[in-house]
């Protein structure tokens, strides 16, 4: 039964009701007589006469046949009736073109014509904004007669609004072209004659058989699967993608196709019937070519899998009203409506429905998968196509630690399915020693451990043998990404871990994630496995140094695997986590304290990414807080592991420089908290203190020995700005202001490769709204600020220092000199007060981030920072959102201290230093309200998009 909310799969047959879209050809035929009797007999005019009868019937009968897919109609039925339609107008033309308007009453051999659907029409499958390949048959070169009938009816066709993919061959040059080329040959495969000479099509048929495909069996195979291949390196290497590509992405409907193809090549089912055959039911529709390759489940599966793709496709093609191959996150939520799919158990619709194609994909890699081997068996596919792997033949490994597991054709196998009913540890040793050879599994293994799951029970989960193996596989295997993606393939991860099977599939509706949450779990645990091994030295060198000294990596592991597991609970993702978490290592027989370890690092795996990006690094407070909550360079040193790995694996550019710098900073000021072996609270927040004082009355004495302008200097600023720059740039600041025009801005940038950011240093005297007028600036010409402070000395002199990034994610001007120094002049004159009105940039990913509810959030925090009022912002990410934060904050006679900007896919994520302008402390309750309300208002301004969809947890941010 399936899960509530859920819809069921439509494979059934249509009733007579709903076929009212049907086209009854012959009628249409005599309107088209009709029309001849009734025209000029001008060519012209004749083709706009046909073209307006067959648009309408073809509008009519089209838009009737789409309005019943979404309750009546499954994705296979409608594609091939679209195609019948396609069928009746273009059959109808044909006999329009070749009787009324070039009639050839005695054609000779030369005018000898037929035409013939190749492609997916060939097929019989057609999309609503899919192209019609055409292949007009001659049997001779191109005469006057066969060029004006060709031109005649493309003419026409493109006329009634269709794309018509075309060629113009004779017998002998298709199969020249198809013996050249692998993809002539494919839409060949698939040829379906339509009108016309049968004597042609009959020759191409047989020369075909004969002369084709009855050789090259192995390099068709061979071309097949190399152009599987870099279609997805080009889509992406994973079917696990947010945004999945259904035609062309792993997973997708071009993956059926091509073992679809290579089944009916060998086969050698070219058949050519006639029409009216060709629209029988699916069974007739040649799944049978499949059959000597799959059982009749796994083509049952294949043909579900087919009908979910096409429903899908088809509905995307509808909703964007084009030929949209990618499922993108502002088509999600009205296809999953379409489809029935509704809010349960918390989840919303559209993340149930993406789940489902999630699993639909993954169903297809394994019907890719069976596939393949049982081409091995047949030796049609060279082996080494398969796998890079030993090819030792069949080599038993049949000793006490791994029973019944075997090497057949360079894969690990079993001896037979009975291996894991003796001894079901034997499912988890297969998979540790396929980690241990590099070996990818056997299919007949694969097949055998998703028929056994079921041997997974309470018992065998809290066996402490079976633990020892899968922490063997998670903490010191290999490659622990492949091994257990290949896990969660079979099912058994999701089975053995019931905690993590809860989140298999399962989608993450928003513009920042870039795959599953179970794909992105995995990526996160090789991406841990790869620091152990020193091959992300160059970026994380801190991480790298550190893992080594672990007092105990099991709960790093684990508690990766384990971090998103509270996703979509009640109690919010990081308590759910953390009691999921507890009871999944109690099961797996740690010890207390790792069960602890583990469970704290889950419930707080967010809180370094949080107040390294989100709160000021250089507060001294920042980091008394941080300490206060970490407790112990352990969870400090597993902590940054983790948050490090988390967020690399997200996405491709989603991890940065700039996010490295800051937690580094961090961490090295929360390190030197706990040196010295103090432990308690108090001691480390103690610690904080003596580390700041330290290190400021070190930069006096380097910086103001013997200088009396530094000293001046040192002495009108605060000692969080002592704490939060090195001695070299205290005095760059220094010098640029006493070296600046007297009276006068100046502004100077530079490529801060450490922060991956540009870095302008803004000087000038201080005024109300500087702030928001610099980052105007910055907004105007296309700047991104991903972090900024701003310090004032008691002699009223500004110090802004931004750091900027282009759209990107580079440093802004790394590649134009010439554009850091028009920044420097606008922000010379924006001191001054000289600020270009606003401008409107476009958004980008407008049209996506429509499709997400983003709840504008305002958070005062108090308890932070004593001496200051922490304003946190978010809302929907948009050009100019910082300076109109900014403006709001000036107008509220608000000084900025610091900011620190973020964004996460849609959302924008801002944090805000202030005090009020005349006290010089906190905010009070009425401010605070005052502020709220006018933040809001710029957060979610009239005029931002409102199409959306349910999401869950609309205003956290998780990553």
């Amino acid at each position: 039964m399936l899960p509530a909310g859920e819809p069921a799969l439509m494979l059934t047959k249509t009733s007579p009701a709903l076929l009212s879209h049907s086209i009854d050809g012959a009628l249409l035929r005599r309107k088209l007589t009709e029309a001849y009797e009734n025209s000029s007999g001008d060519v012209a005019d004749l083709r706009r006469k046909a073209v307006a009868i067959l648009k309408r019937e073809w509008d009519q009968s089209r838009e009737s046949l789409l309005m019943h897919i979404e309750t009546h109609r499954g994705g296979l039925s409608t594609a091939r009736e679209l195609s019948k339609l396609a069928d009746e107008i273009i059959t109808a033309l044909w006999d329009f073109t070749l009787t009324h308007v070039y009639r050839a009453r005695n054609p000779t051999e030369g005018e000898r014509l037929a035409l013939v659907a190749v492609g997916g029409y060939g097929r019989g499958e057609l999309a609503p904004f899919s192209d019609l390949d055409l292949l007009f048959l001659r049997a001779w070169k191109e005469t006057p007669h066969s060029e004006s009938v060709i031109e005649f009816i493309l003419y026409s066709l493109w006329d009634l609004g269709l794309k018509v993919g075309h060629a113009s061959r004779t017998v002998d040059e298709s199969l020249k072209m198809a013996r050249e080329d692998h993809t002539v040959m494919t839409a060949l495969l698939e040829y379906r004659p339509l009108s016309g000479d049968p004597g042609l099509v009959q020759s191409l048929k047989e020369k075909l058989a004969a002369d084709v495909m009855r050789h090259g069996a192995s390099d068709f195979v061979a071309a097949k699967l190399e152009e599987r291949d870099f279609r997805h390196a080009k889509a992406g290497t994973t079917r696990y993608v947010v945004e999945p590509n259904l035609k062309e992405g792993k997973g997708g409907l071009r993956d059926l196709h091509t073992l679809f193809w290579i089944a009916k090549y060998l086969a050698g089912a070219i058949q050519a019937p006639v029409l009216r055959e060709s629209q029988r039911a699916p069974a007739a529709g040649g799944w049978g070519v499949l059959d000597p390759l799959l059982t009749e489940k796994e083509r049952m599966a294949f043909v579900q899998a087919f009908d979910f793709l096409w429903k899908v496709r088809i509905l995307t093609h509808m909703t964007a009203g084009r030929a949209e191959e990618r499922l993108s996150f502002d088509l999600q939520p009205e296809i999953a409506r379409r489809m029935g799919y509704i809010e349960a158990d918390g989840e919303p619709a559209v993340e149930r429905f993406m789940r489902r194609y999630f699993l639909v994909a993954k169903e297809v890699g394994a019907l890719t998968r069976i596939f393949c081997t049982k081409l091995e068996a047949q030796q049609t596919k060279p082996l080494q196509r398969l796998t890079h792997f030993l090819q030792s033949g069949l080599l038993s490994l049949t000793k006490p630690d791994h029973p019944g597991l075997i090497i057949d054709a360079g894969r690990l196998s079993v001896q037979s399915p009975d291996v894991f009913k003796k001894a079901p540890i034997a499912m988890f040793k297969l998979f540790r020693m396929a980690d241990r050879l590099e070996m990818d599994l056997h299919p007949d293994a694969f097949t055998a451990v998703a028929r056994n799951l079921k041997l997974v029970n309470a018992a065998l989960r809290r066996d402490k043998a079976v633990a020892e193996v899968f922490l063997d596989i998670l903490v010191r295997g290999k490659n622990p990404y492949r091994t257990l993606s290949l896990m969660t393939e079979t099912g058994l991860l999701g089975r053995y871990i019931p905690e993590f099977g809860h989140i298999v599939a399962q989608t993450q509706f928003n513009m920042y994630h870039t795959y599953t949450v179970d794909e992105h779990t995995l990526r996160a645990i090789g991406i841990i496995r790869d620091i152990e091994l020193g091959q992300h030295k160059d970026d994380h060198p801190l991480a790298t140094s550190l893992i080594p000294n672990l007092a105990n990596k099991e709960t790093l592991y684990l508690a990766m695997l384990l971090h998103d597991v509270g996703k979509g609970g009640d109690l919010g993702q990081e308590i759910e986590g953390e009691i999921a978490a507890r009871r999944a290592c109690g099961r797996l027989g740690l010890e207390k304290w790792q069960i602890d370890q583990v469970a704290w690092l889950v419930r707080h795996h967010l809180v370094l990414s949080d107040y390294a990006q989100k709160r000021d690094v250089s507060d001294p407070e920042t980091v008394a807080s941080f300490a206060r909550i970490v407790e112990t360079p352990e969870r400090l040193r597993q902590l940054l592991i983790l948050t490090v790995a988390d967020i690399r694996a997200v996405g491709p550019g989603v991890w940065n420089g700039w996010k490295g710098q800051l937690m580094r900073e961090l961490q090295a000021a929360t390190e030197a908290a706990f040196r010295g072996g103090r432990g308690t609270e108090g001691d480390a927040v103690t610690q904080v203190r003596e580390e700041i004082q330290a290190r400021a009355a070190a930069l006096r004495e380097s910086l103001s020995a013997g200088d009396a302008k530094m000293h001046g200097w040192l002495d009108t600023m605060e000692e969080s700005y002592l704490f939060a720059f090195s001695a070299e740039e205290i005095l760059h600041h220094a010098r640029q202001v006493w070296n600046g025009p007297e009276g006068r801005a100046s502004a100077q940038a530079y490529i801060d490769q450490a922060r991956n950011a540009a870095r302008f240093c803004i000087t000038g005297k201080d005024r109300p709204g500087l702030f928001a007028d610099l980052a105007r600036c910055f907004t105007n010409m296309g700047a991104n600020v991903v972090g900024a402070q701003v310090f004032t000395s008691t002699t009223g002199q500004a110090l802004d220092i931004f750091y900027v990034q282009d759209a990107q994610g580079k440093p802004f001007g790394h590649d134009d000199p010439g554009r850091l120094r028009q920044m420097e002049q606008a922000l010379e004159k924006a001191v001054g007060g000289e600020v270009a009105a606003p401008l409107i940039h476009k958004a980008i990913n407008a049209h996506r981030a429509a499709a997400f509810a983003i709840a504008p959030t305002v958070v005062f925090d108090d308890e932070s920072n004593p001496q200051m009022t922490i304003i946190e912002v978010s809302g929907r990410d948009r050009p100019g959102l910082l300076a109109d934060v900014a403006s709001v904050l000036a107008r509220a006679h608000l000084d900025t201290a610091s900011a620190h900007i973020d964004c996460y896919g849609e959302r924008a994520v801002d944090a805000f230093y202030v005090v009020d302008h005349f006290t010089r402390k906190q905010l009070t309750k009425a401010q605070r309200e005052k502020v709220h309300r006018a933040l809001t208002d710029v957060l979610d301004p009239p005029s931002a998009p409102t199409r959306a969809a349910p999401t869950r947890a609309r205003a956290s941010v998780a990553r």
